[in-house]
């Protein structure tokens, strides 16, 4: 794994650990996938609903493959496992990035404008200056917007342990991790 995928592990931990206790446990998801779901203000239902779904797939694979001691919470130390084994996480993420990118895409044209792609990101708990350095990775069309394929991509590259500098990096930029 790389230094870069280190560091990436580590703040998606502490941003998922919305709670701040330390271990990921189901409330997290919970109150993770409301904080995002209350930015996506026009948003359909179903979008929402996929979303809020994303985010229960996520914690219910991470609890299955990685609460090694059975206690319903998930460790840093187990947590670690979903980078080092992306193919047990591969098609959780993809639902995950899926779900996000359409929430960030409401009228369905198949570009994501940079304030919604703010709101989404913050609401995960992003700094704004390194999501705004993110978006500008991903290249904006001159009407700032970013193709949907593009986040998707994105997010599944910032799973990959062997991945260094890419555009997911630039979330790590001058975090505390």
């Amino acid at each position: 794994m790389t230094t870069e995928a280190d560091r990436r592990v580590a703040l998606v931990f502490s941003l998922f650990d919305a709670n701040a206790n330390g271990v990921l446990e189901a409330d997290d998801f919970e109150i993770m996938a409301d904080r995002v779901i209350r930015e996506a203000h026009a948003s359909g239902q179903a979008a929402k609903d996929a979303m809020r779904a994303a985010f229960r797939r996520y914690w219910r694979t991470l609890l299955t493959e990685l609460d090694e001691n059975g206690d319903g919470e998930i460790s840093f130390e187990e947590f670690t496992a979903c980078v080092l084994s992306p193919e047990r996480f591969d098609k959780t993420v993809a639902v995950f990035a899926e779900a996000l990118a359409t929430l960030g895409d409401p009228d369905g044209d198949g570009l994501i404008e940079r304030p919604l792609f703010m709101a989404l990101m913050t609401a995960i708990g992003f700094e704004p200056a390194n999501i705004d350095a993110l978006f500008d990775a991903f290249e904006p069309s001159d009407g700032d917007r970013i193709r949907v394929e593009t986040w998707v991509a994105g997010i599944k590259d910032y799973y990959a342990p062997g991945k260094a500098g890419i555009p997911g990096d630039h979330l790590t930029v001058g975090t505390a991790v």
